[in-house]
């Protein structure tokens, strides 16, 4: 804690002295968590085992961050995940002062701005009075878990007043109705002895009674489809209703409001990159995140068809996913306007093209930095579209990405239908100080633009669904990628405090899955698709000119460390190729194969991707891998992805995530449901993913010679005795199985949206104010800033 440093203060006033002294000659201004370890590790072996040092390390294991700037030192402390303190220390006085975020802040900014434009007047930006729950969560351990606890809380006060809560119930079932079918109740709300004698009524009828033999019966009693499809669900539906009558409880109801039919129509939106279902993956800004919206988009409708026929609601359910047309689809089919998405009965890829202000639609992919300039327009054309095509406004929207965000925001405000947003990635934790030094990222990147986005977003969001823990709160000694939203400057353009708060009920964990018709166990000999042998043996073995590729294999009975990930800089293949050149022993226990992006520089339309691909062909020039590494430049199939892993697996070898930060991890997950023993970087969700040591292993993408030491340490000894390699194998089987599913997915956001919805209602919550704020904010702000984005 803080009195930690007062303490030794006022006890060793030359201790702390010296350490600032150490602290200065760094000649940095600013010091983040890892530099202030490393700088009071420094301190400590110089000065000695004086017991103050222990009082020390106490404070500077929750010091995120520092400011030294002679004679100041300020301070930002992080006690734990969303709680925040800042102070300043005078290199003279030592006197430890508290201060305000703002206070922090301004002081932050004085240290990039010219001194005219640091003293200017600034503009904040505060949500903290717009929140849309009632309360906030406590415990930093509910942190994404918050619809839970919000209806735990608010049950309580429903049910404060017993009889008032039971007609709020019945009074709603009354009300309820989708796609414009009323369900649950016909007329006149029913009372508690109707219900009774209706139980009496359905037990005496097989359970397997079909709803339609008893449908007059029930519609003489005043109930609507939607209870269930035969007599015994209906009963059971209708028991859970007179269990929460009679003895209301957060559990009770939570288990009844998930029997009500609520959603039938789903909106997802994923606007960048290049979005279809094949012959994409490994293009500039498509990756990952499309192979997470397709699969979750047949995840969900497979859960919403099940429902809907289980509650004996004859409506067929539909998922729209909303992307980008791109008239110059280069092979694919991103210019067609509707696609059918394989593997799913009714879900549907819609594009919609980008029009400039005269009309004219843009013909060409456009980065997911310089899309902002046509998103309004974009909202507007789609909504014309999702209206025709489903005939009424959606039941729920799920933005993807800041950009899909953004416009599901605009759509809901416009629609009223709940808006549950999913980041992927957020850029603001991808690049350090990206918000303090925007003016130099403006021209490439226009991060001030996506972080007004991200921001709009976040407070108009009603759910916010993360893939992990760490995603929202981060740890002890990492700062959450949504945390990293909540204090924050742009200096010379605003200032956030409060800009979101992690104990928000809008955070909920889930977490994705691996399609399992893909990606199943090497050990399922059965149901290998051997037929894809002569595929894999061309990819990675073969001098052939159908691959794109550099190097062969000279030792191919040697374990492949695989690695696979667009190519871009926080994707860090180029580190991996570094780490397993630089390494002699890595590279005589095995070979490496990586595939991504091009080989070949000038077929990349990416300049980011250029300068990847470049540094990966100096490394293997600089230590000579034609021989020992194979790096393919193809897009693969799920198909061939999911045996390609398998196959890695067979030979003994193992996955290596090496990204400099990963927000979830897919890959990961692909990896360890084929059983093959992954490697992933523990900056982000890999580190929630996976037990280390236990179901794989983390490692520090920035230790090259570390993480090396790790994988070399494994390889060899498995070699010597394989049963270490089944090991972590069998546990990383176990562990997906356990918890990252699209089966669990499904049925946990299903549950969301339905108990946020229930809750929507009852609450009839007013967001005038909010909307209000973010309109103004989205208007003076983000909408100039956009404008400034060239349309290319």
């Amino acid at each position: 804690m803080s009195d930690d440093l007062q303490q030794c203060i006022a006890h060793n006033g030359h201790c702390v002295s010296s350490l600032m002294r150490h602290l200065f000659q760094q000649q940095r201004t600013f010091l983040l968590y890892t530099d202030l370890q490393k700088s009071f590790a420094e301190f400590a072996s110089q000065y000695g085992g004086d017991s103050e040092l222990k009082v020390l390390e106490r404070f500077f294991s929750r010091l995120q961050e520092s400011i030294m700037a002679d004679p100041w030192w300020y301070m930002a402390w992080r006690p734990g995940p969303g709680r925040w303190e800042y102070w300043r220390l005078h290199r003279e006085h030592l006197h430890l002062e508290a201060l305000e975020v703002a206070d922090y802040l301004a002081f932050k900014e004085s240290q990039v701005l010219p001194p005219a434009a640091a003293n200017a007047a600034v503009l904040t930006v505060d949500f903290e009075d717009f929140q849309t729950a009632p309360y906030r969560l406590r415990d930093e351990a509910t942190i994404g878990q918050g619809l839970m606890y919000m209806n735990r809380r608010l049950a309580g006060a429903l049910f404060a007043d017993i009889a008032k809560g039971r007609q709020s119930i019945l009074d709603f079932l009354a009300l309820h109705k989708l796609n414009g079918q009323s369900l649950m109740v016909r007329g006149d709300t029913p009372d508690f002895e109707t219900l009774r004698e209706t139980v009496q009524y359905l037990g005496t009828l097989p359970k397997t009674t079909p709803w339609t033999d008893i449908v007059g019966e029930m519609t003489r009693r005043g109930f609507a489809p939607g209870w269930g499809d035969c007599a015994g669900r209906v009963r059971e539906t209708m028991r859970l209703l007179m269990d929460l009558l009679d003895a209301p409880s957060a559990e009770s109801l939570e288990a009844f409001i998930d029997r009500i039919p609520m959603i039938s129509r789903i909106l997802i939106l994923s606007i960048h990159g290049w979005f279809a279902q094949d012959k994409v993956l490994g293009r500039p800004d498509t990756g990952g995140q499309i192979v997470y919206i397709l699969d979750q988009a047949r995840a969900l409708e497979q859960e919403m068809r099940a429902r809907l026929q289980r509650q004996g609601v004859d409506i067929i359910p539909r998922i729209l996913i909303a992307t980008r047309l791109i008239p110059d689809a280069d092979g694919t089919t991103c210019n067609q306007r509707l696609e059918a998405v394989h593997g799913a009965e009714n879900v549907q890829i819609l594009r919609v093209p980008f029009r400039y202000p005269n009309g004219a639609v843009h013909p060409h992919w456009i980065s997911r930095f310089e899309i902002w300039p046509w998103l309004e327009r974009y909202a507007e054309d789609l909504e014309r579209e999702l209206l025709a095509e489903f005939g009424h406004r959606p039941d729920l929207l799920i933005g993807n990405y800041s950009d899909g965000n953004m416009v599901a925001s605009l759509l809901s405000e416009r629609l009223n239908v709940t808006q549950c947003n999913i980041a992927h990635a957020l850029e603001k934790s991808k690049y350090l100080y990206s918000d303090l030094y925007w003016r130099d990222h403006d021209a490439s990147h226009h991060f001030a633009c996506q972080f007004t986005a991200d921001l709009i977003a976040m407070n108009a969001a009603d759910i916010i669904v993360a893939s992990t823990y760490q995603e929202i709160a981060g740890n002890e000694q990492e700062v959450g990628q949504y945390e990293g939203h909540q204090n924050y400057s742009l200096p010379g353009l605003y200032r956030v405090e409060n800009g979101i708060d992690v104990f928000d009920t809008k955070f909920n964990i889930v977490s994705p899955g691996a399609d399992p018709h893909y990606y199943f166990s090497y050990a399922r000999t059965a149901d290998r698709l051997n037929f894809l042998q002569e595929d894999i043996q061309k990819l990675c073995y073969s001098e052939t000119p159908e691959v794109d590729h550099r190097g062969m294999l000279q030792d191919p009975q040697k374990p492949i460390i695989f690695s696979m990930a667009r190519m871009d800089h926080i994707k860090n293949l180029s580190g991996l190729v570094t780490m397993f050149g630089s390494c002699a022993r890595l590279r005589k226990l095995a070979n490496l194969v990586i595939i991504g992006g091009h080989v070949d520089l000038h077929a990349s339309q990416d300049a980011e991707e250029r300068v990847e691909i470049q540094k990966i062909h100096d490394v293997m020039d600089h230590y000579d891998l034609d021989g020992q590494m194979r790096w393919i430049g193809a897009l693969l199939d799920k198909r061939l992805a999911g045996e390609w892993y398998r196959h890695v697996a067979d030979g003994g070898g193992c996955f290596v995530q090496p990204a400099l930060f990963e927000a979830f991890g897919l890959t990961v997950i692909e990896a360890m449901s084929s059983g093959l023993p992954v490697f992933a970087t523990r900056f982000g969700g890999p580190l929630e993913i996976i037990e280390d040591k236990v179901s794989g292993f983390h490692i520090d993408p920035n230790n090259i010679a570390g993480s090396a030491t790790k994988l070399a340490d494994f390889l060899e000894a498995s070699a010597a005795d394989p049963s270490i390699w089944k090991a972590i194998s069998d546990a990383a089987l176990a562990r997906v199985s356990a918890q990252y599913t699209w089966q669990h997915y499904a049925t946990r956001m299903m549950t969301l949206a339905r108990i946020f919805g229930f809750w929507r209602y009852m609450r009839k919550t007013d967001r005038r104010a909010a909307r209000r704020y973010l309109q103004m904010f989205q208007h003076l702000q983000w909408r100039p800033l956009a404008q400034k984005v060239p349309l290319g």
